[in-house]
């Protein structure tokens, strides 16, 4: 009897760690991101939004909203390729600062990443910068197909990036709030 007992407790004690084990395991978790397939460009809808300028300042701010439109859940890892360029001529690439972790990202989860550029100089046309333009081409991590999307304002109207550097700097992405 008192091994039956024994056993008893013995497989509760084993059903109780491995469901807390599995508890462990949650739907954002990196070890779940190891079970899920990258992100492709395609499976997600992009938004590029160009924020209002500060004042005085020579730096402009911008938001790149990624949402995965995809079937089943995916992993956005890394920081996402974004150019803007006139033509085959000059080009301004996003670069990542920081370390962006792995993100796994469900079926209609939104993931944010803010950049920051150079902007025109107050006066000036936007000839003088080195891109100008209403469109920027965007890419998944670790994906070689690209896409154009407009640049649109925070009224949702389509607008221009004067980029005058090369560089258009990137905070590491990150899950925006629901």
């Amino acid at each position: 009897m008192r091994r039956r007992s024994l056993l008893a407790a013995s497989t509760a004690a084993l059903t109780l760690t491995l469901t807390l084990g599995l508890g462990v395991v949650g739907c954002g978790s990196a070890r779940m991101a190891a079970l899920h397939a990258n992100c492709t460009t395609k499976s997600l809808r992009w938004k590029l939004t160009v924020l209002k300028k500060v004042p005085r300042s020579m730096h402009r701010e911008a938001r790149l909203s990624v949402v995965n439109k995809g079937a089943q859940p995916c992993v956005f890892h890394g920081f996402p390729v974004v150019a803007v360029h006139v033509g085959k001529g000059p080009e301004s690439d996003g670069k990542g600062r920081g370390a962006a972790a792995p993100i796994d990202l469900r079926r209609g989860a939104t993931v944010t990443t803010s950049l920051r550029y150079r902007d025109a100089y107050q006066g000036r046309p936007s000839e003088s910068c080195l891109v100008s333009n209403e469109m920027a081409v965007v890419a998944a991590p670790r994906d070689r197909t690209g896409w154009a999307i407009p640049v649109r304002d925070e009224r949702g109207k389509r607008s221009r990036m004067d980029i005058c550097e090369d560089t258009i700097w990137m905070s590491p992405p990150r899950v925006a709030a629901e």
